[in-house]
């Protein structure tokens, strides 16, 4: 059972962001991610202060995820991006993030979300995923 990515005419062209505007799934194994961030497997952070730095390694973090899950990237069909406010004009480094983890026609749909902090003050970006692992 395969995902399908759909860019309607009538909507943005949202691929050149690195999202797609919808992705429909007639059925498989969901997975609902928590929220990740730059922190590595022993919490130290990766790119203090670095949104690029903290993207990547957010985005690294749902791999190993939905690796863990029996997945890959190419399963998750939603993102849910919180960014904390004053670093949105940075979000250049998000679209390039997504741009390179998610090829651009099977890229997830996505939200991306100004938010005044993060549970700890050093985080500046989470990243949180849904996914749809195909019953092959």
């Amino acid at each position: 059972m395969s995902k399908e990515y759909l860019n309607p005419a009538a909507l943005f062209p949202s691929q050149q962001y690195g999202f797609s505007q919808l992705v429909t799934s007639p059925a498989g194994k969901l997975v609902f991610l928590s929220g990740q961030v730059g922190w590595d497997a022993e919490q130290t952070m990766v790119g203090k202060g670095d949104l690029r730095a903290q993207t990547w390694q957010a985005l690294r973090n749902v791999e190993a995820a939905m690796q863990a899950a029996g997945g890959g990237l190419n399963d998750v069909v939603s993102l849910r991006i919180y960014i904390v406010a004053e670093r949105l004009a940075e979000s250049q480094h998000i679209q390039a993030a997504l741009q390179t983890f998610f090829p651009a026609e099977r890229a997830p749909a996505a939200t991306w979300i100004g938010v005044p902090a993060l549970a700890n003050e050093a985080f500046l970006v989470e990243i949180e995923a849904t996914a749809v692992i195909d019953d092959d």
